[in-house]
């Protein structure tokens, strides 16, 4: 298998590892959790509640459903439209990540109450007092951190780096000189008076 196939394969495999744990966590909570009643993990600090998020990831933005349904759409597009120009396995975990984060989310808007589009998410991870989610949730962040990450250090999708990037523009630009040959010609096709012919003194016999 060629190497951008493989990338793509993997960035196909996390998405569906996330999208099946995801789904599989919701089910499970689903199933053993009550809504609003909370059981500790670790304390205050993480515990289990299980709740329909209507808003975006991490229980944000509550009343948007039908933006963030379309925007899901919008992300899982673009990562398969890029996904052609891989060159990078953390690119691909990366994308892949956030793939699978975005279509999980997106399974529960489009096919859990109230409605098609406007389905709430299954959120059931509660983090102290700051916000409850879920797996997909987690896949995102992580997503997120990956591609601040390889930006900074100028990775790009396609594997190469920003100083790379540079290096073969300027063996791609001709070099200094390069332009100009040795005995150039003055405009016209006439030779320069500093380019090594001799000229013969006129004759000034008849």
């Amino acid at each position: 298998m060629p190497p951008r196939r493989r990338l793509v394969a993997a960035l196909a495999v996390v998405a569906a590892v996330v999208l099946a744990v995801d789904q599989a966590t919701k089910a499970l909570a689903l199933a053993h959790l009550t809504e609003g009643v909370r059981t500790p993990l670790l304390g205050h600090l993480l515990g289990l509640q299980l709740i329909g998020n209507p808003g975006a990831a991490l229980s944000l933005a509550s009343g948007m459903t039908w933006i963030f349904t379309i925007a899901a759409v919008g992300v899982s597009v673009v990562i398969v439209r890029v996904a052609d120009r891989l060159g990078s396995r953390a690119w691909a975990v990366a994308l892949g990540l956030l793939l699978g984060g975005a279509v999980g989310n997106l399974v529960d808007r489009l096919v859990r109450p109230p409605g098609f589009g406007t389905g709430h998410v299954v959120d059931f991870l509660a983090y102290g007092d700051w916000f409850i989610g879920n797996v997909a949730d987690i896949a995102i962040v992580v997503s997120a951190v990956m591609i601040v990450l390889l930006t900074l250090i100028g990775v790009g999708i396609d594997g190469r780096r920003s100083a790379d990037a540079a290096t073969v523009s300027e063996e791609s630009a001709p070099r200094d000189g390069s332009a100009v040959e040795a005995g150039s010609h003055e405009p016209g096709g006439g030779a320069g008076p500093n380019d090594g012919s001799v000229t013969e003194p006129p004759d000034t016999q008849r």
